[in-house]
């Protein structure tokens, strides 16, 4: 099962139905982050939610609107991605990605997906290892791929 960490301070509620995100923040380096929503028999997760929100390139989260948020629902095969950037750093934590995972029926699972090699890893105490992103260089750019299971 996919570890659960804390939302931190600055989640909000309703974030839109979208999976482009990149263009909030057009000065960012831009990426692709998808993965598989799975139960705890790696069986897909059909109409499963997945919400994400996360700094922009600057390391600051919007506040007052939907910038850089966003959920979907995984597809027939469990499927979900979003098309964002990658959050800059700010003081006290490393890279990261926050998200609520569901699965039709059963509670939301909160947590946070952090990127390899990153040199604040160790110093930031909510990181684990378990969480980590597999991030590849492709011809279309950077992509991050991570299976929630849940």
């Amino acid at each position: 099962m996919t570890p659960a960490l804390t939302a931190g301070p600055f989640y909000k509620p309703d974030a839109p139905l979208r999976h482009e995100l990149s263009g909030d923040a057009p000065d960012g380096e831009r990426i692709t982050i998808a993965g598989y929503v799975l139960d705890g028999n790696c069986r897909p997760i059909a109409r499963g939610l997945v919400e994400i929100w996360h700094a922009d390139e600057t390391g600051a989260y919007d506040t007052r609107g939907y910038r850089l948020r966003g959920h979907q629902m995984t597809d027939d095969r469990g499927r979900w991605w979003f098309s964002t950037i990658i959050p800059a750093l700010y003081p006290g934590r490393t890279r990261h990605y926050h998200f609520r995972v569901r699965r039709p029926g059963a509670p939301v699972l909160t947590t946070q997906l952090f990127f390899p090699n990153e040199p604040q890893n160790d110093g930031d105490r909510l990181y684990s290892p378990s969480l980590l992103l597999d991030l590849r260089d492709t011809e279309d750019g950077k992509f991050g791929r991570f299976d929630f299971v849940v």
